[in-house]
């Protein structure tokens, strides 16, 4: 999969800009604060429709302005794929595929497929579950867009549920059509909870041996699911034991007027060499772990899909020491890249590959011949 153009009118500091790549190795270089990120959010927004960076579509539009236009265009083993996104304050979002309006959001989800590393990403060890689940659902979601479809209608399910619990407490008779949501919060949710432990078992045994790798057999890393419902057996089981548990915990969900148990609970644990990362890791450790994980998630989409994703790399060659810079040029192979930094010397490894370099001067962007 490679990203052969991009336009952008009106999308963060960029009134119009126009870019066409030619190379699988792209070098987007410039002081901080000039736009480099801004084009990198741009391309994930193409991939699941949202920024990586807020959750409020209307930051992203260029100040003054009431609308921002994003086109991709990709080549893939069969064809070619055409996005369009259009983000207005006043209308809802508009994705265009191929010239064939989208109704969903889901739609989008597997037409480009791309993995973003940034130093921000230390945050998947350091930060609360949330950081974790959120991880877990982006890569799946671009995997697999059945997930996606069954996440949104889990999270409104259990909306739904929540507020219920809240009126139940007012008006008690209202506690007989708990059943009913129970059941389907219950069969949304095993099937997200049998997907996430399929992705992380697979996770676990890719990114382990890339780990070993980059710290010369040194160090063991495991990758622990930590669902709030038990996760053994397939769906339909999952399903019997998370009804189970909601039946069980019902008056104590009517008390607090939330759902204590379920996906939305759910957490991942990084361990290096039976040791917890994130409370007893070194920051070097951390950033190895997210290393290895972010490798793992190129092997594994190229594998499930049939398509490499497209690597965006967020100023993270600066943070890496040569060993680590050497392991991530090494086993990226052909996979398109696109490369952020202030300091093109910050990028020691690129002896013998073909790159394009674009600089990049608040909101102006030319190649570098």
């Amino acid at each position: 999969m490679y990203l052969k153009e991009l336009t952008l009118h009106n999308f963060r500091n960029y009134a119009r800009l126009n870019l066409t790549f030619e190379s699988d190795m792209i070098l987007l270089v410039g002081q901080n604060a000039q736009g480099k990120t801004n084009i990198l959010e741009s391309i994930v927004y193409t991939c699941t429709g949202r920024s990586h960076r807020t959750s409020r579509d209307r930051e992203v539009i260029r100040w003054g302005e009431d609308f921002a236009y994003i086109k991709a265009v990709v080549e893939k083993r069969i064809g070619k794929n055409i996005i369009e996104i259009g983000l207005d304050t006043n209308r809802k979002k508009m994705i265009n595929i191929n010239g064939t309006s989208a109704k969903r959001l889901g739609e989008l989800m597997g037409n480009i497929n791309g993995v973003l590393f940034s130093p921000e990403d230390l945050r998947l060890i350091k930060d609360g579950p949330a950081e974790r689940r959120r991880f877990l659902d982006m890569e799946i979601s671009q995997i697999m867009p059945k997930y996606f479809y069954r996440l949104q209608q889990y999270n409104r399910v259990l909306a739904q549920r929540n507020d219920l619990l809240k009126d139940i407490n007012r008006q008690p008779s209202l506690i007989k059509s708990l059943d009913v949501w129970n059941e389907q919060l219950a069969l949304s949710g095993a099937y997200i909870i049998f997907k996430r432990n399929e992705f992380i078992e697979e996770l676990m045994k890719i990114s382990r041996e890339i780990h070993s790798s980059i710290t010369f057999g040194k160090e063991i890393l495991d990758i622990i699911y930590k669902p709030s419902i038990p996760h053994e057996g397939g769906v339909d089981e999952i399903a019997k034991n998370f009804l189970e548990i909601l039946k069980s915990s019902e008056q104590k969900d009517i008390d607090r007027g939330i759902t204590s148990k379920g996906c939305h609970r759910d957490d991942i644990i990084f361990m290096i060499n039976n040791t917890d990362t994130r409370i007893y890791g070194s920051q070097g450790q951390q950033r190895t772990v997210v290393l290895s994980l972010k490798l793992s998630e190129i092997e594994i989409m190229e594998r499930l899909t049939g398509e490499a994703p497209i690597l965006l790399l967020d100023d993270v060659m600066s943070e890496l020491d040569e060993h680590r810079q050497k392991m991530l040029l090494d086993s990226i192979g052909k996979v398109q890249t696109i490369i952020t930094t202030t300091d093109i010397r910050d990028v020691s490894m690129m002896d013998g590959r073909q790159y394009e370099v674009y600089r990049v001067d608040n909101g102006n962007v030319w190649r570098q011949l």
